[in-house]
């Protein structure tokens, strides 16, 4: 058993009801931009078949539908029932039928190879210890030529914008969290998490050892968010 695995897993199933109000607030709003620029970068077709792992409340997944018109086929997965449950409500409210919930472990993927066009996966690598090995689940999931976009919490790197940023994220943070929430240890878990990822340039060394070319990244709102993307041969 996973011990570190289980923990995420209840503490995503705990803090479901109020992700989302908790992401718009203590992001500011920006999580929308964010994810509107993911969707952007990853340049999809209309048709295109779509894996979001790491889910969530399907957040990524309707924003490939709005861009898309509702043209493309789109699988979210996620291993917490408390987040697909509210992901499905969200679906079901906006008829969105073209969006299919799954789930499932991003080690475990439950696909054949070569069945994807994008493969999609916001603030949830970070949440997987293993990240090279879901690196190479992602890519052999992806069709010749498709796309993996990565969207991250990250840190910035140096000066006083990094002091500003740990004061915010390792105290201010995890008490509006936890206020909220009702759940200290979630709103803890997450500033440690993101202070141990990887820089961008490390990160992106692991998306080349999992086989990816053309791997390119950019930060967003002074560094506190970096955009992945990277193509199958």
């Amino acid at each position: 058993m996973n011990k570190e695995l289980d923990f995420v897993k209840d503490m995503f199933d705990r803090i479901a009801p109020k992700y989302d109000f908790l992401n718009r607030l203590l992001s500011l709003r920006q999580d929308i931009v964010w994810r509107t620029q993911m969707v952007k970068a990853a340049a999809l077709q209309k048709d295109s078949r779509v894996l979001d792992v790491a889910c969530g409340t399907c957040d990524v997944a309707l924003e490939i539908s709005s861009q898309l018109m509702g043209r493309a086929t789109v699988i979210g997965l996620d291993f917490s029932f408390g987040m697909l449950r509210l992901g499905k409500q969200k679906l079901i409210k906006k008829n969105k039928k073209s969006i299919e919930l799954l789930n499932a472990d991003a080690l475990h993927l439950p696909f054949k190879h070569h069945v994807f066009d994008a493969v999609f996966i916001a603030f949830g690598i970070r949440n997987i210890m293993d990240r090279k090995r879901a690196l190479k689940a992602f890519f052999s999931t992806l069709k010749s030529g498709g796309r993996l976009a990565v969207l991250e919490l990250t840190t910035p790197e140096k000066g006083i914008l990094r002091s500003l940023y740990l004061l915010y994220f390792q105290r201010i943070l995890p008490l509006i969290g936890s206020f909220f929430s009702k759940d200290n240890a979630a709103y803890t878990y997450l500033p440690a998490s993101v202070l141990k990822f990887p820089p961008p340039v490390e990160f992106s060394k692991i998306m080349q050892q999992a086989g990816f070319k053309n791997i390119r990244f950019k930060q967003m709102t002074f560094g506190i968010v970096t955009l992945f993307v990277g193509t199958k041969p």
